[in-house]
């Protein structure tokens, strides 16, 4: 039913029905076309709640203190040479590969999408992998470390190398015109969401997240540990805002959810995992401050069965445990949820930068 207003000598009529079309017209793809970034009336509510938890998440990396981890960066007797090494792979790789998602977010995710919400809450992701890249900065210079060398890691070092060339294959095929009305560049645009989420994000980060927090927590450099900790508060968002993203996208699309399609998945996760475990052998080339190589191999095995899961592949691993099952707790994995299956983790607001508990996370 139209809605009329009369205000003075003018009438003003509202057409219900052209409301209510916009609405149903809104898609993750191929949906409909604005210059209005309007917001309303919400279709996907899950966005639009996601952007608003992670707003109330933001931190700033300059109110972390960094005295302590100066202090045992210079100590000659507090730190050994393989935990110096962690923290160095970790500033290494992070320093790029925070860069490499927040461009692929923006350049390629966002432009794609259609509907406002989920171009708002993309845009959060984004300014969030900026905050990530500008501690790895605050990282550096509060250590003193040359900035060069950081450089140098992630264009020479191979397993780095071949970790962030895994991810930018996806991303630079689909940074060209595309016609998402057919079902291979659909899958494409998947296969990126699948990929940056689930893979790199969701898989790849975990190995030196882990390292560095075994390190906080035998109270090795408590100010990057409380940093890591707050990046990954805000990367279980990511991971269930790609998530679900992805299935959104396969519901509206059921024409890419071929069997094809599924193995190409498995095989990119199986590369994603094989390229971590390279990765991790060059973080603890020996097992040391009571971190074992192995053990890090089959988390990243046991993660990356959790991604499959979230998407609604099988698993590669039926049956693994978590051989960390206090980490769990700290990274959240087994508080992790998507809107198809209930409730979301429930966050405090972090604008104080109060210390934040393990149950939090």
């Amino acid at each position: 039913m139209d809605k009329t207003y009369k205000i003075g000598d003018k009438t003003f009529v509202l057409d219900e029905e052209k409301a209510v079309r916009a609405y149903q017209e809104k898609m993750v793809i191929n949906g409909r076309q604005s210059e209005a970034f309007n917001l309303l009336p919400l279709k996907y509510q899950w966005a639009y709640d996601l952007y608003r938890k992670m707003k109330a998440n933001h931190w700033e990396p300059e109110d972390v203190p960094m005295q302590k981890d100066l202090e045992q960066w210079k100590s000659e007797s507090d730190l050994s040479d393989n935990e110096r090494w962690i923290i160095m792979m970790g500033i290494g790789y992070f320093s790029a590969a925070e860069g490499i998602v927040g461009d692929n977010i923006q350049h390629v995710v966002r432009e794609l999408v259609t509907a406002p919400e989920l171009k708002l809450v993309l845009g959060r992701h984004a300014h969030e992998e900026n905050i990530h890249a500008d501690s790895l900065l605050y990282m550096i210079s509060s250590l003193g470390i040359n900035p060069h060398e950081c450089e140098a890691m992630f264009e020479q070092i191979d397993t780095i190398l071949r970790k962030n060339e895994f991810v930018c294959r996806v991303s630079k095929s689909l940074r060209r015109d595309m016609d998402l009305t057919q079902t291979v560049n659909k899958q494409e645009l998947a296969k990126n969401i699948f990929v940056f989420g689930q893979c790199m994000e969701g898989t790849q980060f975990y190995g030196l997240f882990g390292m560095v927090l075994s390190l906080a927590r035998q109270n090795k450099f408590p100010g990057i540990g409380q940093m890591f900790r707050y990046t990954l508060r805000d990367e279980s968002n990511h991971i269930e805002l790609f998530r679900n993203l992805f299935r959104v996208l396969i519901e509206e699309n059921p024409d890419i959810w071929t069997a094809d399609f599924k193995q190409e998945l498995y095989d990119l996760m199986k590369e994603a995992v094989e390229l971590e475990k390279e990765f991790i052998r060059d973080c603890l080339p020996v097992n040391a401050v009571g971190l074992s190589a192995d053990e890090f191999c089959s988390y990243i095995d046991y993660i990356s069965d959790r991604r499959l899961n979230g998407i609604g592949l099988d698993v590669l691993h039926p049956g693994l445990e978590n051989p960390f099952p206090w980490l769990a707790e700290t990274i959240d994995v087994k508080k992790e949820q998507n809107f198809f299956e209930g409730r979301v983790t429930e966050y405090q607001k972090s604008s104080s930068l109060a210390e934040v508990s393990d149950d939090e996370l």
